[in-house]
């Protein structure tokens, strides 16, 4: 049986959607910036994306989501994108990115299976415990629609 974040990362809605996002932060462009947000699952068990709001060049703000949920539907995953590709920029998860999922204690549903940080190459998977896995090439999760 595959793994929850894969058959989350391969539902063909959350894939389409974080492929939005991904492109929506402008990859290696003057205004890259950074996207993200929840993917959420309802009562008949459909996933849909909650986005946050525009983040800035290398940071994002995470919106209000108390018991691991949005309103009344439960988030089982997390997401942004690492649009900067220079040398001066990490495409995989920093410490900060690790810390804040590992210490939020809003982001300990049953569900949650982590975050997933969108690079250019690589889709992260930052555990709750704040463990970092690498799981897929981006363009070949993209390229999959």
């Amino acid at each position: 049986m595959p793994k929850p974040h894969l058959i989350i990362l391969h539902n063909e809605t959350v894939r389409a959607l974080l492929k939005q996002a991904w492109e929506d932060s402008e990859p290696g462009g003057a205004n890259a910036h950074e996207e993200g947000g929840f993917v959420l699952r309802d009562a008949a068990a459909e996933f849909s994306v909650y986005r946050w709001p525009t983040g800035a060049q290398n940071e994002i703000r995470v919106p209000s989501h108390s018991g691991c949920k949005i309103g009344d539907t439960e988030i089982v995953a997390s997401f942004h994108t690492h649009p900067n590709v220079g040398d001066d920029y990490l495409q995989e998860p920093s410490e900060t990115d690790k810390r804040a999922v590992r210490n939020d204690p809003n982001l300990k549903g049953a569900n949650y299976v982590g975050e997933f940080v969108i690079s250019r190459d690589t889709i992260y998977l930052v555990t709750p415990q704040g463990q970092v896995r690498e799981l897929v090439d981006t363009d070949d999760l993209f390229s999959d629609e």
